[in-house]
């Protein structure tokens, strides 16, 4: 073996350089990806989409390093990764019977007043009418889906594993988004994000609209007329 006519500093040596050559392939890969995330972004228009997300799991580091030398910040890569993820997702969520997908909503879309108790399947929504919770739940309820409020992902978990849902959608902020998305990654789950209009804590708002568009794909096609979720929602809650 090579090893055998080698010194012990020979073998330091050749661990070096294959150290060097290791390091220098993961910080090469690594701006390529940070090249590509900040074209897509700029661009709008994702660039070898097959290769960001792998990449990112490899060189997640070094690739959002870079990206943050060129201008994007923290917010901005967060966008991004959710948009690339809804995009790599979408064709399997489509695939997916409708019957078998959950809708994970947050509880801070649910007005200060609301009377809702908390059991082990998140928020036990009493259709009071205080919130466009109501609406939004029914609606999604008429298509199939099973909506759930969760306080946090312990429930989102016990759900997954109780029902064993094979799509979901993840209605948040920027940051549980992304972490349900990653999540979900790891369960294998294709799952479809959904970003807030305004963040915080108490009585933040969706536009139900959004929603709705990820939930109809592969399940309904076309509109209600001219008439959007929100009109729907705004005129059940008057």
């Amino acid at each position: 073996m090579l090893l055998d006519f080698l010194s012990g500093q020979d073998v330091l040596i050749l661990i070096g350089e294959i150290t060097v050559l290791v390091l220098l392939g993961i910080f090469i890969l690594g701006i390529i990806v940070g090249v590509l995330i900040v074209a897509s972004a700029r661009k709008g228009k994702f660039y070898f989409p097959r290769l960001l997300k792998p990449g990112l799991s490899a060189v997640g580091t070094v690739a959002r390093g870079f990206c943050r030398l060129l201008g994007m910040d923290h917010k901005d890569l967060s966008i991004f990764f959710i948009k690339l993820r809804n995009k790599m997702n979408r064709e399997a969520f489509a695939k997916t019977a409708v019957e078998k997908r959950a809708v994970f909503l947050p509880q801070c879309l649910r007005s200060m007043k609301c009377p809702a108790k908390l059991g082990p399947e998140g928020l036990s929504c009493v259709n009071c009418g205080q919130c466009e919770v109501r609406e939004g739940k029914r609606l999604l309820q008429d298509m199939g889906y099973k909506v759930f409020i969760a306080p946090g992902s312990t429930v989102v978990k016990r759900m997954i594993k109780k029902y064993r849902f094979e799509a979901i959608i993840g209605v948040g902020c920027l940051m549980e988004v992304r972490e349900g998305l990653e999540m979900c990654d790891q369960y294998g789950i294709p799952a479809q994000g959904v970003l807030q209009l305004r963040d915080g804590c108490v009585e933040t708002a969706v536009n139900w609209d959004d929603v709705m568009e990820v939930a109809k794909l592969g399940a309904i096609s076309g509109s209600k007329g001219s008439t959007s979720i929100m009109d729907e929602i705004i005129i059940e809650t008057a």
